[in-house]
């Protein structure tokens, strides 16, 4: 039988290895990497407990046990010992191939598995954060603390700044990793959906809830919840979610049991939840129950530094997406890096990918930015030459009212204007 599948598998086009003994198997299987394993249950040496033991024991490949009808008990407990699974003989070759394909895709798949999950881990680590100021750095150290952790994280910064980013980091960097991160964005829920989407419901809980339905908390469990925008929610919903942050434990709509989930929670605002506080738009205890470790995103303008290295990101990012060597001219780079950028990061990467795409050629020209960009630098440039005049004219009244030693008759004749408009002047520009 051995030399009968030796030359099958062979002519199906396989690299094959065939042993009389479990022993000669092993000694090769220690130096060389092998996809599947097929074995008999007695062998001269050893029998099928001991081979699947020392295959899985050493390497992590499928084994296929082949047995007679009357050992099947023992295939089975083979199994439970690591084995793939077990053949009867006799079998077709048919049969037999089919289980070998059905184990090498298993192994492909597991492989594949273990590639994304490096990747994965690679893409959200926290140096992948584009910073390099000293805030940045106290936020990469606060990030691989954190995600040590179990604790509640509240991340505050404007729309942009990539509080999204930093919450999947936290993710792929803890114990969770391996489970899901389920995301809610809780400004575009519907208020009639909220409670339905976070805690799901029964089948008849209301019109149109043809079948049960697992809400967000429920998915995540094991794992990690994001509730992006949670500044939004309203007050009912936040009382509810405050019971799942202290107890973790709630009730689908329409159902009496209760059900208990293991989930971490991190949330996220563009709002001053103090004030939302103060204002009575948010819970004062759901607040403290959220901000527990504060992670505070500065807005791009107060890190300025950090600007070319993410125009470079970006850049790269887009050549690649687009296969296109595109660049920036002196005059847009300048224009680029003077911006103040009031939709922060995301504003940037959104720049970035449309002046990579209508690029006709080479270089980006400062005129194919977006008027936004170059309108602000002007519009900046204008206030700050009017504040220039402002303070040069302020001077001078004082100057000429130091020469008419205070008269404001004398000053205004001096000056070329009617009292009236001296007296305007001095109380805008707050002259005693």
């Amino acid at each position: 039988m051995r030399i009968s599948l030796e030359d099958a598998l062979e002519r199906a086009g396989y690299d094959v290895m065939a042993f009389e003994t479990g022993t000669a198997a092993m000694n090769v299987l220690k130096k060389n990497c092998y996809d599947v394993a097929v074995t008999d249950f007695r062998l001269p040496d050893m029998d099928g407990f001991d081979i699947v033991r020392a295959i899985t024991g050493l390497k992590d490949i499928p084994v296929i046990v082949m047995t007679a009808y009357g050992t099947i008990k023992d295939a089975v407990e083979a199994m439970r010992l690591g084995a793939f699974d077990y053949i009867t003989k006799p079998f077709s070759l048919d049969e037999f191939f089919l289980l070998i394909e059905r184990a090498l895709e298993i192994k492909r798949l597991k492989e594949e598995n273990i590639r994304l999950r490096k990747d994965l881990g690679r893409c959200y680590r926290a140096p992948n954060i584009i910073g390099e100021g000293p805030e940045m750095k106290k936020i990469f150290s606060l990030i691989e603390r954190v995600s040590e952790s179990d604790s509640t994280v509240l991340i505050l910064g404007e729309s942009g700044t990539g509080k999204e980013l930093v919450a999947t980091t936290i993710h792929y960097q803890s114990m969770r990793k391996e489970k899901p991160l389920i995301k809610v964005n809780c400004a575009a829920l519907p208020e009639g959906l909220i409670e339905s989407e976070l805690f799901g419901y029964e089948k008849g809980a209301f019109t149109g809830a043809l079948k049960r339905k697992p809400g967000r908390f429920e998915l995540a469990d094991g794992g990690t919840i994001f509730l992006d925008e949670i500044g939004d929610l309203p007050l009912f919903t936040q009382a509810k979610i405050l019971r799942v942050i202290q107890e973790r434990q709630f009730e689908r709509i329409g159902g009496t049991a209760t059900l208990t989930v293991d989930v971490r929670i991190i949330a996220a605002t563009n709002k001053n939840l103090e004030k939302e506080v103060k204002a009575g738009l948010f819970r004062e205890d759901m607040y403290y129950r959220l901000n527990v470790i504060p992670i505070c995103i500065p807005p791009l303008r107060e890190r300025k530094g950090d600007i070319p290295n993410l125009i470079e990101f970006f850049m790269e990012k887009y050549r690649s997406r687009l296969s296109k060597a595109a660049g920036f001219s002196k005059e847009a780079a300048h224009a680029l890096l003077s911006y103040d950028y009031p939709g922060n990061v995301r504003e940037l990467e959104n720049i970035i990918e449309r002046c990579v795409t209508l690029a006709a050629d080479g270089v980006i020209a400062k005129d194919e930015l977006p008027v936004s960009v170059v309108g602000g630098q002007q519009a900046a440039r204008s206030a700050l030459l009017c504040d220039v005049a402002t303070e040069a004219e302020r001077c001078h009244i004082l100057k000429v009212l130091k020469i008419t030693q205070g008269n404001k008759t004398r000053a205004a004749e001096m000056l070329g204007i009617s009292r009236k408009t001296l007296w305007e002047k001095l109380s805008a520009y707050e002259i005693g």
